[in-house]
C-alpha cells in the first residue's frame, strides 16, 4: 500500500468565504460563531473570513456558484455553506433540503474547491438548538465547528493531490 496521504487542520494564510441563511438565524448565527471560532483556533486570519448573507437556504446555491465561477477574481481557498431548515406540517421541508443538498455538492464538485457543508435538516427545533451550542463549543456541540474543520482538512488534502 502507497502511503496515506490526510489534510492537516492548518489554516494559516488561508481566505474562507462563508455564505449563510438568514432564516433561522438564531441557529444560523450560533453555526457562523462555532465556524469562525474553529476557523481561527485553526490559524486562519479572521480579516480573511468573508461573510455573505443569503434570504434562506434556498439561496445559498446561487451565492455558492457565483463565488465559484469568481474565484480567479476572489482567491477563496474555501467555502462554508450554513443553513438550517427545520420541518413543518408540509413537504417543503423536503423539497428544500433536496434541493439544496444537491445543488451544493453538484456546484462544489463541477469547481473542485473545498465546499463545506453546514445546512441543518433538522425535525424540530431542539434538534437545531443541540447542534449550534455555544456554551460548550466544539466538534461535538456545534456542527458550524465541526464544518470549518472539514473545511481546512479538505483544502490541505486537495493541495496534496
Amino acid at each position: 500500500m502507497k502511503n496515506i496521504i490526510k489534510g492537516s487542520s492548518e489554516g494559516k494564510g488561508y481566505r474562507i468565504a462563508i455564505i449563510s441563511s438568514r432564516f433561522n438565524e438564531e441557529i444560523t448565527g450560533g453555526l457562523i460563531e462555532g465556524a469562525v471560532k474553529s476557523f481561527t483556533g485553526n490559524g486562519v486570519n479572521k480579516d480573511d473570513i468573508t461573510l455573505y448573507y443569503v434570504p434562506g437556504a434556498f439561496e445559498i446555491p446561487s451565492v455558492l456558484e457565483r463565488i465559484c465561477k469568481k474565484n480567479d477574481v476572489l482567491k477563496f481557498d474555501g467555502i462554508l455553506t450554513i443553513g438550517c431548515v427545520i420541518k413543518g406540517e408540509t413537504a417543503h421541508f423536503e423539497y428544500i433540503s433536496s434541493s439544496v443538498s444537491q445543488s451544493i455538492n453538484t456546484i462544489s464538485s463541477k469547481y473542485g474547491i473545498p465546499t463545506g457543508f453546514c445546512v441543518l435538516t433538522t425535525y424540530n427545533d431542539e434538534q437545531a438548538e443541540a447542534r449550534s451550542r455555544l456554551d460548550v463549543c466544539n466538534a461535538e456541540t456545534n456542527k458550524g465547528y465541526e464544518a470549518a474543520e472539514a473545511v481546512i482538512e479538505m483544502i490541505n488534502l486537495l493541495k496534496q493531490i
